[in-house]
């Protein structure tokens, strides 16, 4: 319920009222007035309770869905998002013993093999492998859940000659990280990598699959995998709901260290 101490719209501020309104919801859902998954009252019982036109809670609502902080089911009302992705080591995650992050996520998060197939290859993807835009590559595209909503949008490109005939070109899972069977089908091994993350807008597909408003930014992941000739072997992509995401990047800070003797043989001045 709406606690009757929270009902106040200040008409005189130059804060909007539906912002008004929203600050007010939010306080209320962090301070644990509406837990995760629960459900908001219905779009007209907030506005009478606040005093105002539906259409003004509906755009509080709306600002709250792209802050990532509720989530609208259609036929059934509003409720208090649950679920938070949290990425953490970012693509880290999916090779040797850092792997086990990923096993924590696999009790809350399910991967889906969507396709597997040829494709044009995007800009981003076409420059990591020194191609260009648009070549056909095989690509390997995912979608990963949670009990309530698709959370990431992904997918793995390789160059066809390191793929033909191999296992990575069948429409099946496998019961062992990508770039394990990537190694063994391609015979090339992972020695490094880097991970790019820009924010944007979402692309009208994205946004879809994604069930968020076209105007909620996206973080998006490029990952590029090399082997020991600095050589590509896999280019990944990963977007995910920007406020439905956060970032944890956890590492250790050096210690002071003693300052180096002076060369002797150096002459200062």
């Amino acid at each position: 319920m709406i606690k009757e101490a929270g009902v106040q719209i200040n008409p005189g501020a130059a804060e909007f009222p539906h912002r008004q309104i929203a600050a007010q919801l939010k306080a209320q859902v962090r301070r644990g007035d509406w837990g995760p998954g629960e459900r908001l009252p219905s779009i007209p019982a907030i506005a009478e309770m606040f005093g105002v036109a539906k259409q003004t809670v509906q755009r509080a609502v709306d600002q709250l869905r792209v802050e990532g902080i509720l989530i609208t089911k259609p036929g059934s009302g509003t409720y208090v998002r649950g679920t938070r992705r949290r990425l953490n080591r970012l693509s880290r995650g999916r090779y040797g013993g850092f792997r086990g992050y990923h096993t924590d996520l696999a009790a809350r998060y399910r991967q889906q093999l969507v396709s597997v197939g040829h494709a044009p290859a995007p800009a981003e993807v076409a420059d990591a492998f020194g191609v260009s835009d648009g070549t056909n590559l095989l690509c390997r595209r995912h979608l990963v859940r949670t009990d309530d909503s698709p959370v990431e949008v992904g997918a793995s490109w390789f160059l066809p000659r390191d793929t033909a005939g191999t296992s990575l070109e069948r429409t099946e899972a496998f019961g062992r990280p990508l770039y394990q069977e990537a190694e063994e089908a391609t015979g090339r091994r992972y020695v490094s990598a880097t991970d790019t993350i820009s924010a944007r807008q979402p692309s009208r597909e994205e946004a879809e699959t994604l069930q968020i408003r076209p105007d909620t930014p996206v973080l998006h992941l490029l990952h590029v995998a090399y082997d020991a000739h600095r050589k590509p072997i896999e280019v990944s992509q990963a977007t995910w709901p920007g406020p439905m995401t956060t970032l944890t990047e956890e590492y250790k800070i050096p210690g002071p260290t003693a300052d180096p003797e002076p060369d002797p043989g150096l002459v200062l001045g």
